[in-house]
């Protein structure tokens, strides 16, 4: 639904809107505004000031600008926000993209490198919390974009028709909440104009060689907010749909899946019988978690190894996990083609996509490489032993640091580590309990409540 917010708006009528975006939202620990300067960012930037100011005068505020250096004006307009922030009275600190650019595929490369900079400001301020100016406009955009592109990647898991999440864990770590999501971009510049503040207009945001330029002239050909209004719409069903499939799959996870032994997971052979779109959902999850892939396979392939897995016994390996059906249950482990070379183990990364390092303080040059040691005894699982050749092809798979003690490793849930939707949470949790994944931090939003990870 779009919100209204008019030129003519009022100081009362300024807090009722700023008291509908942000009174769910905990800002107790502070929060990073991610500003370029454009409209949509000064104006939510002057939105939550305005309601910081009235409900939190505590709470700590920090506008970010992010410099990505692909145009020659980009440091003078970040002066221009710093400049604008200091009139304000608000801290502002500007990250810059100084990284070799790639050839080709700069937007998605400047996105990743926007939210990384963002999320290491928040974290070097002791900020858990992000918020961007991403409105309706840049939701339908998405969802426009989506529709035009192959079925494979519209119904891919993660990239359908629900658009954007209002809240993303961005690395496990740093939330990132979209408030603005219905409220449209011309309602905005009306507000700044009401207030006599100006913004700047990125060229690049016209510049029809990029898709969202494209897809966004499209947009306004016909309808407007009409069409908006419908593609929210839509946007707003397909969340719906996700989020209940997730939530189902989360539970048929919890029911049907164990871990004998790390790098082990064992699903009941009832879990083929389960709910159909939920059985396919959570197998894709698993086996992308189990193999440390951050997609998971496709839905075709995965409904047909599930009819597959039904009929046991089989073996077989999609997205690096070998699939073992046995009357002992229906396995997962990571294959043993592809595993990582010996390197040397550097603190915070991530092996194999499925385990985060953490080096001992004081230790010296650690290497990792997988076991490849076959245990000397076969733990079991009350009245049905696992497999010891299970057990021993699974370890096989797992890192092994030299020195033994010099370093740890923690299991990470590969498709979801580095953006979590929140239309993905109950699953996430799931799978992280599975697999003995760090708990996920406790939710700023009221989206839903954060699951615990059992």
């Amino acid at each position: 639904m779009l919100t209204s917010l008019r030129a003519d708006t009022g100081d009362d009528a300024v807090a009722g809107l700023t008291e509908s975006l942000f009174s769910r939202i905990d800002f107790s620990n502070g929060a990073v505004v991610a500003i370029s300067g454009g409209s949509d960012s000064t104006a939510l930037l002057l939105l939550l000031k305005d309601h910081l100011d009235r409900n939190a005068p505590q709470a700590q505020l920090l506008a970010v600008t992010v410099d990505h250096g692909l145009r020659a004006e980009s440091a003078a307009e970040a002066r221009a926000v710093a400049s604008l922030c200091a009139t304000l009275g608000i801290a502002h600190r500007t990250m810059v993209w100084s990284d070799a650019k790639p050839a080709s595929g700069i937007p998605a490369a400047a996105r990743e490198a926007r939210y990384r900079l963002l999320a290491a400001a928040a974290r070097q301020a002791g900020i858990g919390l992000v918020v961007t100016a991403h409105t309706a406009d840049d939701q339908a955009e998405t969802v426009l974009m989506r529709q035009a592109r192959s079925d494979e990647f519209t119904t891919a898991y993660g990239r359908g028709l629900a658009g954007m999440a209002p809240a993303t864990l961005y690395d496990w770590q740093t939330w990132i909440l979209r408030p603005l999501l219905d409220i449209e971009r011309a309602a905005l510049r009306a507000f700044l104009r009401n207030r006599r503040i100006g913004w700047i207009d990125d060229p690049t945001n016209s510049d029809e060689h990029y898709e969202r330029p494209r897809v966004r002239a499209a947009l306004y050909q016909g309808r407007g907010s009409r069409r908006i209004g419908d593609l929210l719409a839509l946007a707003e069903t397909a969340a719906a749909a996700r989020t209940d499939r997730s939530r189902r799959a989360a539970a048929l996870i919890r029911v049907c899946a164990t871990r004998p032994v790390p790098g082990l997971i064992r699903l009941d052979p009832a879990f083929p019988r389960g709910e159909r779109d939920a059985a396919v959902t959570a197998l894709r999850l698993l086996l992308a978690t189990a193999g440390g892939t951050p997609f998971p396979p496709d839905e075709a392939r995965t409904a047909a190894l599930l009819d597959k897995i039904a009929a046991a016994p089989l073996c077989a390996t999609l997205s690096r996990t070998v699939v073992d059906a046995r009357r002992a249950g229906i396995f997962l482990h990571r294959e043993r083609r592809d595993l990582p070379a010996p390197v040397n183990a550097v603190d915070g990364t991530i092996w194999d996509g499925r385990y985060r390092i953490a080096l001992r303080r004081g230790a010296g040059s650690v290497s990792v490489e997988p076991e490849g040691n076959v245990p000397a005894e076969s733990p079991t699982m009350g009245e049905s032993p696992t497999p010891p050749s299970l057990i021993a092809a699974a370890t096989a798979a797992e890192p092994a640091f030299r020195p033994v003690a010099a370093a740890a490793a923690s299991p990470v849930v590969a498709p979801f580590d580095r953006f979590l939707p929140s239309f993905d949470l109950d699953l996430a949790g799931a799978l992280a309990g599975l697999v003995g994944a760090r708990a996920l931090p406790e939710l700023p939003f009221d989206t839903g409540k954060t699951p615990t990870n059992a």
